[in-house]
């Protein structure tokens, strides 16, 4: 394999940009990473479909991201393609069965977007993505939630690519949802989602959204850059009461730290890697395991490695 012919092929396969060698940490919202081989900007479906048939073809791996806000790509960076998700912008709205409306969103769409939208249009379903960052495909992929709903309670079907680069259209009820999580074929894509919303009160589901952004105000420390929950909570507690239990809150690793406002974020305080990340997210673990006898899973993905570039 060619390294600059496979670079310049890329470049031709869509109309956005393409950045090779490029620094995760200006991308990530942790503000960490090494470098990727590439990031490239798809800005429609059918660049994505032409790019995902081409990297499996001359055997590069792959990895679609959106805004990168549930993301640490380890410091010695990705090898292979991040393909981001984040142009593909069209939105629409239809009448659906049973009186209610079907909002159509691609990968790209900001949940904040979907969020002011279903305000501007009485529609009630959406109110529990208020203040949640990130993007469509990527709170599907993960099946974001808050405030006792999430996404697989109003997704009526996903568009996603395999692959080979087909497109097809999965209805809900062939999705297989758990928490914080949707199971996706190998090397699956999420290019679009649409979603069931009722008609509904507008100054109601306003008063909800606005609700919902000052508690997440109140609880989560927003004034350092992080990834959002770091771990699932497990069935016994919440993740971030353990954390204080163990006393963690405020400890720190090098420009990370646990977050002393709220013990499932790590934040990163200033010129943070993601070592230093992983180390804090390791300390946890351990402890929570020998001292609690909890497993705690990761909510955010972590990628990369440190092998030589491919690209």
């Amino acid at each position: 394999m060619n390294r600059d012919i496979v670079r310049e092929k890329l470049k031709a396969l869509t109309h956005g940009r393409v950045l090779f060698d490029e620094p995760m940490s200006n991308h990530a919202s942790m503000g960490v990473g090494g470098r990727a081989d590439c990031l490239a900007f798809p800005v429609t479906a059918s660049e994505v479909s032409v790019m995902v048939a081409y990297l499996q073809a001359v055997g590069v791996p792959y990895l679609p991201v959106g805004r990168c806000s549930n993301l640490i790509v380890r410091d010695g960076g990705f090898r292979g393609v991040l393909i981001s998700l984040s142009e593909l912008r069209a939105l629409e709205i239809q009448e659906a069965p049973e009186g209610r409306m079907r909002m159509t969103a691609e990968a790209g769409v900001p949940l904040a977007e979907i969020v002011r939208i279903s305000v501007d249009e009485s529609l009630t379903g959406m109110e529990f993505c208020a203040g949640i960052p990130g993007l469509v495909g990527g709170a599907v992929r993960m099946n974001a939630g808050a405030y006792g709903s999430d996404m697989s309670r109003v997704t009526e079907k996903i568009t996603l690519i395999n692959g080979s680069g087909t497109v097809r259209d999965v209805l809900r009820e062939a999705l297989s949802f758990t928490y914080r999580h949707l199971e996706l074929p190998e090397r699956g894509v999420i290019v679009r989602g649409s979603f069931l919303l009722c008609r509904g009160d507008r100054e109601a589901i306003r008063t909800a959204v606005t609700q919902n952004m000052e508690t997440r105000k109140q609880r989560h420390p927003l004034h350092y850059p992080s990834a959002g929950s770091i771990f699932k909570n497990p069935p016994e507690v919440p993740a971030g009461r353990i954390v204080e239990e163990l006393g963690l809150k405020g400890r720190r690793i090098g420009g990370a730290a646990i977050s002393d406002v709220h013990g499932n974020f790590i934040v990163n305080l200033s010129g943070a890697t993601a070592s230093d990340v992983l180390a804090l997210m390791a300390l946890v673990q351990e402890k929570c395991l020998t001292e609690k006898g909890i497993v705690l899973e990761p909510e955010v993905e972590v990628v990369g490695v440190d092998d030589e570039k491919i690209l």
